[in-house]
């Protein structure tokens, strides 16, 4: 049981019926959920509004309702009514008391910014866990809890789900929570009731934007701009042109990285490496700490997101050494993750799922100047026309063999899509070859890989299935090229 008055203590409210002065069972804010003595939490949604089923609540045996507007209640409704300005903002600090303020118990690190955010969460993970931490982590692939794996359906979870795995983390022995920060979350308030010890900016790209996310580039600056209104310490990409307007207005202590701009931890001296079916990047850290790295990631993208990591790791009081150990041995599952398949050539699986990733993939991947670049990759069904046109363009224009296959058709024909696709490879002089059963894409790409090729298999990344009219089927990228290598052995 939780004291009402209690659950409201940080916010402003009104009684307007019934008393404060009461108990509570549990916090609910989906009206499945109700439960005898609960408190329910009226959620204007983008599709359903929580106000609505005021009456159906009380009858089921909600005690009281927190609301922003007015509802109907059933005659002689037994019922404490509590009016806020934000039932959003209020959800956060109610959730965060009645499990009892968990976040004090924990070190918690957001990072926020267009890409980059969940390699550089497992980034962290990784190092701080080699310095003896035990580290809990949210984010868009999964909630991790100890030995415990939760599919995420948001990068940022609503707040009563934040401050619920906070408790589990904090119960679990967990001493630190490293967790992406969207800018939805932020504009949502699902990162209130609480302070991040440390926010961080990745960077800042025209993403986002349309009528169910942010309606222009500066709305999306403004969201990202609260993650610095929440934290005690703000670190920040210096190389974004924007970092200046993110951190507007910050109440933090602010420390910058980059590799080009002048900042306090700076990325020098950077170094390709290739070779033997890997691809990776050396470079030497300079300024708040002072150490030569290497990544098994390749590219100047997986750099920035080593140095967001190494100077959030630095509040941590971890060695050089352990850093650099980490860095060598990080992986991200559907993150540029390297498959080995042959000494020949170099095969690896990506989540790039629209024409910006696969641009700068793809891009990364020539500076490395391989023999070839072959791109294999699907669009999913029931999706914007528009993204098939650019990917195909955008994989046409760069890669030297294009193989168009299946993504998640949905409830489209995978041919239609398919063909959708070669419209765009048809504005370049692009090579391509359609296959549209994935399984067979991967192989007759491993088959046909030619020394000093690298191969990206893109679009499904972490993904473990395949999504075909409303069923989701088992289809892991890793557990295909594995039965293609045994079958070919």
């Amino acid at each position: 049981m939780s004291r009402l008055k209690e659950l409201l203590a940080d916010l402003v409210y009104e009684c307007i019926r019934g008393t404060e002065e009461i108990e509570v069972t549990e916090v609910v804010y989906d009206s499945r959920k109700v439960t005898q003595g609960s408190l329910f939490i009226c959620i204007s949604g983008a599709n359903v509004d929580g106000h609505d089923f005021a009456a159906q609540v009380v009858e089921a045996g909600a005690r009281v309702l927190l609301v922003q507007k007015e509802v109907e209640l059933p005659a002689k409704a037994d019922v404490t009514v509590i009016r806020v300005a934000d039932t959003r903002y209020a959800m956060a600090f109610v959730s965060a008391a009645y499990f009892g303020h968990p976040a004090k118990r924990l070190q918690v690190i957001g990072i926020t910014g267009t890409k980059g955010k969940t390699t550089t969460t497992y980034l962290v993970k990784n190092i701080l866990e080699q310095a003896g931490r035990k580290v809990g982590l949210i984010g868009t692939i999964e909630v991790i809890i100890g030995d415990t794996h939760i599919h995420a359906n948001n990068t940022t979870p609503e707040s009563y789900l934040v401050q619920q795995y906070f408790k589990q983390m904090a119960d679990a022995g967990c001493d630190t929570v490293v967790m992406e920060v969207s800018s939805q979350g932020l504009m949502l308030h699902r990162t209130q009731g609480f302070v991040f010890d440390l926010g961080i900016f990745t960077n800042i790209e025209p993403d986002h934007i349309g009528p169910n996310e942010h309606k222009d580039f500066d709305d999306y600056l403004a969201c990202k701009r609260l993650l610095f209104r929440q934290c005690r310490v703000g670190i920040v990409n210096k190389d974004d042109e924007h970092w200046e307007k993110v951190t507007e207005g910050h109440t933090c202590q602010l420390e910058t990285y980059g590799i080009e701009a002048d900042a306090d931890l700076k990325a020098e001296n950077l170094q390709l490496l290739s070779g033997g079916g890997k691809l990776g990047v050396s470079f030497d850290v300079k300024g708040l700490m002072n150490f030569s790295a290497e990544l098994s990631m390749p590219g100047r993208f997986s750099v920035y997101n080593a140095l967001t990591a190494i100077a959030v790791c630095r509040h941590f009081d971890v060695s050089a050494e352990a850093v650099k150990e980490a860095l060598l041995r990080a992986k991200v599952k559907g993150r540029i993750e390297l498959v080995k398949v042959s000494d020949d050539f170099t095969l690896m699986i990506d989540y790039a799922h629209n024409a910006m990733a696969l641009q700068s993939l793809l891009s990364t991947l020539k500076e490395y100047r391989p023999h070839r670049l072959v791109s294999v990759f699907g669009c999913g069904g029931n999706r914007s026309k528009l993204r098939r046109y650019e990917m195909g363009e955008v994989s046409g224009k760069l890669a030297d063999l294009t193989i168009i296959t299946s993504d998640n058709p949905r409830y489209e024909e995978p041919q239609d899509i398919i063909e959708d696709i070669k419209t765009g490879i048809g504005r370049t002089d692009g090579k391509y070859v359609e296959i549209c059963d994935r399984k067979e894409a991967i192989a007759y790409a491993i088959a046909h890989g030619e020394p000093g090729d690298i191969i990206v298999l893109a679009g499904k990344g972490h993904e473990d299935y395949q999504e075909i009219k409303g069923v989701k089927y088992p289809m892991d990228e890793r557990e295909l090229i594995r039965d293609i290598l045994l079958m070919k052995d």
